[in-house]
């Protein structure tokens, strides 16, 4: 036995020869060293360790960050679909260069404060700027795509062009010299806020995340899901939508999420009776709101606290309900379908016991507990996930006993390494999008003129933010398509008297939600793969399913009480109203009707249609009119009721 169990290890490939995969050999060890070198950097910055007295001052370092896991993109990310499987000599000298240019201006962080050098420098270190932006917008195209390369193109040479644009769009106008300068060595753009976020307080909660699933987390949470809800009516969809959401909350990465999770989730959705599409339009939605879920919530959360200034429980604490409430949509709307289709749940026997799965997975629950309680309790944001880490990681060390304690330190490191580099590779070209509006000074123009042309109404602002945000969110990243709209959009918002947290919140909302919405939907583009479903059929069903959540951001940001702003009992009320009108907006939506146990009849889909929609308003006249709506509704059904019962069901309006 024990010979055998020898042989399948010794029979297992290598970690850095891993079949299929493109980070092997020479470039598996390079992203290793990279990896593990940057992580040791950042341990000792966060922690102002000043190890062997080396403390870089703060433009250093992240010149450092940005010279160690830009290469770790090119090697890790292929310029072409082609070379997917292998790393070309042109990755090679691409990770080279962006390597030896960004510790080139490290060692030069003084001078280039001192000397002025982002406004005026020798020729050497101005092509060296120059370099440093193109490799930023390859590093974009490679770990974004063409849509936001171009986007990011088209701004980071606007300086050069525009002393000649209308209107707002003027600026102060720049010489290419002056323009990869400003980009390369000033504080607002490769460097700005985004890198900054990264480098200063995101990196740990991404080791967080890696050890997590390393250490056998997704594992817990999908079985944990299952053991919750996968007996109940139309309990699969439910598992998709727990555990997309426990997953999401840790990654914050929508596709990655889907590919994860919807692989089991989405088979046992269709085995159980569900539409191919319908499956796919499930999985997408769920995934989509892992950017907003707390306790992580993914990177644009934390730039989100950067732009305001505050600290990131704050963000975490307004995101609770919105992304509480975008979760209880799915699982009402998918529970109404289970019951108008007559859908059950998984047999008990085929599901995990929950005691089973806690006992065997308590250590997860615990960690996500310690830090939520770190985060609201200290101030160390940036260390509070390095502390869970390390117990994490020995978690993973005991249960890797067997097959060996390095395969998890090994696992973790290149993920890590991995997941930083394909961050720092967009986020340093879309921070020129934003360092191209500062250094321009077209971002504050834009806010001005934006409210102007308003004239003042909070409406027809909401109305252009959540076009724009769609739109762009279309070509970019969320963390991209937020990172322009705070600088340009929310400014107005605050402006037009709508809360600061809330404007904030709504931009990142509606950015998301680009994700299930066609034509692009790219999240409802890569579950229709794995349902086998038309792509675009997967996309209108996801937009229909979650065409309440559309309504969603109008409501938290006209009413802060559902960001936890205001006195207890106002947000009591407020929240009580919106879930009210939540299980009415669905019942209208899948025209089934909770109590009485029957589909809507098409009148009264209308009628709670309407009454929900009046529950949504934060008014108290309104809230009658949707109160009474909802009483005509169950009174007439309740006294309707025995007759019903007697009427078959062809005619009781279940399809």
């Amino acid at each position: 036995m024990q010979t055998d169990t020898l042989s399948q290890t010794q029979d297992q490939p290598k970690p850095w020869a891993q079949p299929g995969s493109r980070l092997t050999g020479p470039a598996w060890f390079t992203v290793l060293i990279l990896s593990t070198t940057g992580l040791a950097i950042i341990i000792n910055q966060i922690f102002n360790l000043q190890f062997l007295g080396f403390r870089p001052i703060s433009t250093a370092y992240y010149y450092i960050i940005v010279g160690l896991f830009m290469p770790v993109a090119f090697l890790n990310s292929p310029a072409r679909t082609a070379d997917a499987d292998r790393v070309r000599w042109y990755d090679w000298l691409l990770a080279a260069a962006a390597l030896g240019t960004c510790f080139y201006f490290a060692l030069h962080a003084n001078d280039i404060l001192t000397r002025g050098w982002e406004f005026e420098a020798p020729l050497p270190v101005v092509l060296l700027a120059g370099l440093l932006v193109l490799m930023s917008l390859e590093a974009v195209r490679r770990c974004a795509g063409l849509p936001l390369f171009l986007i990011c193109a088209v701004f980071a040479a606007f300086p050069l062009y525009t002393g000649h644009m209308p209107g707002f769009l003027w600026g102060v106008q720049m010489s290419l010299s002056e323009t990869v300068l400003s980009h390369s060595l000033g504080v607002e753009s490769i460097i700005g806020i985004p890198i900054r976020v990264i480098a200063d307080l995101l990196i740990g909660f991404i080791v967080f995340g890696v050890a997590l699933t390393v250490s056998g987390g997704g594992t817990f949470f999908m079985d944990l899901a299952s053991a919750l809800m996968g007996h109940a009516r139309g309990g699969p969809a439910k598992v998709a939508i727990l555990s997309s959401g426990f997953f999401g909350s840790l990654s914050g990465s929508v596709i990655s999420n889907v590919i994860s999770t919807g692989s089991m989730t989405i088979p046992t959705m269709k085995r159980c009776g569900y539409p191919a599409a319908y499956s796919g339009a499930v999985e997408s939605c769920a995934s989509t709101g892992g950017a907003l879920m707390p306790p992580v919530m993914g990177s644009v959360a934390f730039v989100m606290a950067s732009f305001m200034n505050v600290p990131y429980a704050d963000i975490m604490v307004a995101a609770t309900v919105p992304a509480l409430l975008f979760y209880l949509v799915l699982l009402i709307q998918t529970d109404c379908y289970a019951a108008r289709n007559g859908l059950q749940g998984l047999p008990r026997d085929q599901l995990p016991k929950i005691w089973v799965v806690l006992r065997s997975g308590w250590i997860f629950l615990l960690s996500l507990g310690l830090l939520v309680f770190l985060l609201l309790a200290t101030n160390a944001e940036a260390k509070s996930p390095f502390y869970i880490t390390v117990l994490l990681l020995i978690t993973a060390l005991v249960r890797a006993r067997k097959s060996g304690v390095l395969t998890p330190i090994l696992t973790l490191l290149i993920e890590t390494g991995a997941t930083i580099g394909m961050l720092v590779g967009v986020l340093a070209g879309v921070g020129m999008v934003v360092g191209a509006l500062a250094i321009t000074g077209v971002g504050n123009a834009f806010s001005r003129e934006l409210l102007q042309y308003a004239g003042g109404n909070v409406y027809l602002l909401l109305a252009f933010g959540a076009w724009t945000s769609f739109i762009l969110g279309m070509g970019m990243t969320v963390s991209a398509c937020y990172i322009f709209l705070a600088v340009v959009l929310a400014p107005a918002l605050v402006q037009g008297g709508l809360s600061e947290m809330g404007s904030h919140l709504f931009i990142l909302y509606w950015a998301m939600l680009s994700y299930i919405t066609p034509p692009v939907a790219m999240a409802a583009v890569a579950a229709s793969s794995i349902a086998k479903a038309p792509a675009m059929r997967t996309g209108i069903v996801a937009m229909r399913l979650g065409a309440i959540l559309f309504v969603l951001p109008f409501l938290f940001v006209l009413n802060p009480s559902l960001i936890l702003q205001g006195e207890p009992l106002e947000i009591t009320l407020s929240v009580s109203t919106a879930i009210l009108s939540i299980l009415m907006l669905s019942a209208a939506s899948e025209r089934y009707i909770y109590v009485l146990g029957r589909g809507a009849r098409g009148w009264e889909a209308l009628v709670l249609l309407a009454g929900g929609l009046c529950l949504l308003v934060p008014d108290l006249v309104t809230d009658l009119v949707g109160l009474s709506a909802l009483a005509l509704i169950m009174g007439i059904g309740l006294l309707n009721k025995p007759a019903m019962a007697a009427t078959p069901a062809s005619q009781k309006g279940i399809e």
